[in-house]
């Protein structure tokens, strides 16, 4: 096979490189283009490395394996957490129903009766048999004393409630 060589083609060749082809060359040139093959090939040749280079350029670069794999590892962990969170969850809400059951089942038998919280409050540590724990200067107080746990248990549940459902929004 014989090569085909030209004169021109080095002239060629540097306005490809410089991006000026066909753009900033003289019409002699262009003209010669036209009629010599070698100067043609070289010329469409070199304009498909350099769109084929700018596309390369263009290509995100992708990150390494190990931040690949680690990206990887990360989700399918947080995947299986998700999945094992779902039962809790209803764990949590059947827990949660069966509580305010057995409270609606306690004040409904307590309503039968006549019910009186502030003499239900008061006989509850005496139920509990809780003074057995407490220190000799608790029992000095009175049962205005027992008004006070109910509400602290009661804030203390729904806050609770409402940072669990807040962070499960996040």
């Amino acid at each position: 096979m014989t090569r085909l060589s030209c004169a021109r083609e080095k002239e060629v060749e540097e306005l490809v490189n410089r991006g000026q082809w066909p753009q900033a060359c003289a019409e002699e040139l262009r003209a010669h283009v036209e009629g010599c093959r070698a100067c043609s090939d070289l010329a469409l040749v070199a304009q498909a490395f350099q769109a084929a280079h700018a596309s390369a350029i263009a290509t995100p670069t992708l990150p390494s394996a190990g931040a690949l794999w680690w990206r990887a590892q990360l989700r399918r962990r947080n995947a299986a957490i998700e999945r094992i969170g779902r039962p809790i969850l209803g764990a949590q809400i059947f827990a949660f129903a069966m509580v305010l059951l057995a409270a609606a089942g306690a004040l409904a038998g307590q309503m039968r009766r006549g019910f009186d919280l502030r003499a239900w409050i008061e006989a509850l540590p005496r139920a509990l048999h809780l003074e057995a724990l407490w220190p000799t200067s608790l029992s000095a107080f009175d049962g205005s004393f027992w008004y006070l746990v109910p509400v602290l248990a009661t804030l203390a549940l729904v806050g609770g409630v409402v940072v669990y459902f807040a962070s499960e929004k996040q």
